[in-house]
């Protein structure tokens, strides 16, 4: 397992001409779409496809074969042939959260770079893991957060570090998406047809299959995902992390719950507020399914209030407002001058992510979303369950990750692997 150079010596990758062997492990739209853009970078293709459920499989081959490539030589259920394959440089982690940890980690051991898709995981602890794993094989392993590479977001976050908003004491983030509402119940039933639903479980616990439980709505369990909050919330805090400098938050409170769809099938909440206090400011997180109009009128965003100005940033661009109509106040020129709302499409941006993965894979530097990072900007998210779940604060240790005289809280930071699963102690 601990051999980083069984994959493709360094030296042949870096090699000009040579060619950027990918294999992808999970094979649905999200997937797809990693592989699509890595596939459109010069000198990749693709030598492997991993999906429990065949369907998707087909889909990636005919994906793979009209951008002009041949069917990949292994297709597979199992994730651990492809992480097996010698001459494979890189892999896409695409699973459903729940198995973002294992394929990741094991493919650092078997000398492979990864780029997987967020939130990074379920559990604090198995970001850590996937930290640990990054540094031990010497790996480049990258999070599909893909707004590190849009250039609005990076602007703006030069604009909050340059001081020009003042001492910012609070800063906002939320998603409302009214293109997601209610999951109705429906009975338990057999897999579909060339699914592998034993596999698809891996280590969560297990249960009969049901198909609000499977491919998108998985993400309102809490057995494989962590809702919205790190759904979307591995977006938006991801770039309050990068602007404000900051590591993971002190203390988390969260109130909430399935106020909008109180009988549907969802287990996380469809409305949730958490409150993060960090050394010198507070940051709040605000969500809801089912209808669209968030703070400052936007689906989504990030707000640095900060003594003289407010920095208001989406996916649609960046807007810059006095803190206050009086007269009085520096800034009042924005008013009238302002910044422009910068406009950058999430496909381009995206490209942008992946062809940064590839170009790191080359030149082993540390991408924009290195693992760390991506780990980093989890642990607010999870805190925030953690602290909803538990219906109380909990007080975390920054430096040590783990919770403050909570024995309880200390649980969630982990979570049991359904045998013969286990993930490496690293």
């Amino acid at each position: 397992m601990a051999a980083p150079q069984t994959a493709a010596s360094r030296g042949r990758i870096a090699g000009a001409g040579e060619r950027l062997r990918v294999a992808l492990i999970g094979c649905g739209s999200m997937g797809r779409g990693d592989l699509r853009d890595m596939l459109r970078i010069k000198d990749t293709e693709c030598v492997a496809l991993c999906d429990v459920d065949d369907a998707q499989t087909a889909q990636a081959v005919k994906l793979v074969q009209s951008m002009g490539g041949q069917e990949p030589g292994l297709l597979t259920r199992d994730f651990q042939r492809v992480v097996e394959v010698k001459d494979l440089d890189a892999v896409i982690v695409a699973t459903p959260d729940h198995w973002h940890p294992l394929p990741t980690v094991m493919a650092c051991q078997a000398g492979k770079d990864v780029y997987v898709e967020k939130p990074l995981s379920v559990s604090i602890a198995e970001g850590r893991a996937m930290v640990n794993a990054a540094r031990k094989y010497n790996r480049i392993v990258q999070m599909g957060t893909q707004q590190r590479s849009a250039t609005h977001y990076r602007e703006a976050v030069e604009y909050v570090k340059s001081g020009k908003l003042g001492k910012i004491r609070l800063v906002r983030t939320w998603a409302y998406l009214d293109w997601v509402g209610e999951t109705p119940v429906v009975p338990n039933s057999d897999p579909p047809v060339g699914v592998d639903y034993d596999m698809w479980l891996g280590p969560a616990p297990k249960r009969p299959f049901n198909k609000n439980r499977f491919h998108f709505s998985f993400r309102w369990y809490w057995d494989y995902c962590g809702g919205l909050m790190t759904d979307w919330g591995a977006h938006m805090i991801d770039i309050a992390n990068w602007a404000m400098g900051i590591k993971a938050p002190t203390s988390a409170l969260s109130v909430g719950g399935k106020f909008g769809y109180p009988n549907d099938a969802m287990e996380t909440p469809d409305t949730q507020q958490v409150m993060w206090e960090f050394p010198g400011f507070s940051m709040i997180w605000e969500h809801a399914l089912g209808v669209g109009r968030g703070p400052e009128a936007r689906e989504h965003g990030v707000a640095f209030h900060g003594n003289d100005g407010v920095l208001v940033i989406d996916r649609a661009g960046w807007e810059v407002y006095p803190e206050t109509d009086k007269i009085r106040k520096r800034f009042r020129e924005f008013r009238s001058a302002g910044l422009p709302r910068q406009s950058a499409g999430n496909e381009t941006y995206h490209l942008l992510h992946v062809q940064n993965f590839v170009d790191c894979v080359r030149s082993r530097q540390l991408p924009r979303s290195d693992v760390e990072i991506g780990h980093n900007s989890m642990i607010a998210c999870h805190l925030g369950n953690i602290a909803h779940r538990l219906g109380r604060r909990v007080k975390w240790d920054v430096v040590n990750e783990r919770m403050i005289d909570d024995p309880e809280a200390q649980q969630y930071v982990s979570r049991d692997y359904r045998l013969p699963w286990k993930l490496p102690a690293l």
